[in-house]
């Protein structure tokens, strides 16, 4: 495993280019904090094409049966935790299609556990409860790109022949070199020095927002823009469920709503009228 960097080197510990927060007004300080949160999606783009290629790999493995894992510590582990949570409501897959594991267990998405993101074994002890294969992919969250949960479940994962890709916001970070297929968003100093859940947890946000909503795109579960395979787990859902049903099949409301709740989802809904 290569070294671990200092603080000091990395672009997300660099000093906060505003000054004297403690005395700026409350204006001040939102304006100051949406002028630095501007920045984040041109940085983004840049790493556009890297995400590009950890996407080409990960749709064929999931066509195959593979499934997608995120691992990462506080922030970056807690943002990997909610997207992959989203995907079943939102695209009608398993609920372990998309797995999130947090440095410090479940109890870690509500309260920090110290010192757990220092524990390199840990990851792949959390992988393997949760059964990855040759067949998945793990990507590793980490804006400092230096965290040792994350470096040791890349590289234990690397070795079975596990597809490995990151989200990281420094250069030239252990846990980029340990990803085959590492993204790199430079989003540079946080408006309050250090505090990476600021640009980078937005950064990094976006990123996971990309990747698997592409991903679900190219694995079917979206019919034009619509989310036909949604689950209907609410009354907001099942009432738009019901507009899409209506507006593909040319059908009244209330028509349409029962079919809905018939087949259980807009796709079924429309390709069984």
């Amino acid at each position: 495993m290569a070294e671990l960097m200092n603080l000091e080197e990395l672009s997300t510990e660099a000093a906060s280019h505003h000054q004297d927060l403690d005395r700026k007004s409350v204006t001040e300080l939102l304006q100051g904090i949406n002028d630095e949160d501007k920045t984040v999606p041109f940085a983004v783009e840049k790493a556009i094409p890297q995400i590009e290629a950890l996407v080409n790999q990960i749709v064929p493995r999931m066509k195959a049966g593979g499934r997608l894992f995120y691992i990462g510590a506080g922030t970056s582990g807690r943002l990997g935790v909610v997207d992959a949570s989203e995907c079943p409501p939102t695209y009608g897959v398993p609920f372990d299609m998309v797995v999130g594991l947090i440095a410090g267990g479940d109890g870690a998405i509500r309260k920090a556990v110290e010192n757990a993101e220092d524990d390199e074994q840990q990851a792949w002890i959390d992988l393997l409860k949760n059964g990855i294969g040759k067949k998945d992919s793990l990507i590793g969250i980490a804006a400092s790109g230096r965290t040792p949960y994350v470096i040791g479940g890349l590289k234990e994962a690397r070795k079975k022949g596990i597809l490995t890709g990151c989200v990281v916001c420094n250069s030239g970070s252990p846990v980029a070199e340990e990803a085959e297929f590492p993204v790199e968003i430079v989003v540079g100093p946080e408006f309050v020095t250090g505090s990476t859940r600021m640009k980078s947890g937005t950064a990094q946000k976006l990123a996971l927002n990309m990747i698997s909503t592409t991903v679900m795109i190219q694995l079917g579960k979206v019919k034009g823009n619509k989310m036909v395979d949604m689950q209907l787990s609410n009354e907001k859902l099942v009432e738009r469920g019901t507009l899409m049903v209506m507006k593909e099949l040319g059908i009244g409301h209330e028509e349409a709503h029962e079919l809905l709740l018939k087949y259980g989802s807009v796709r079924k809904a429309v390709e069984n009228f």
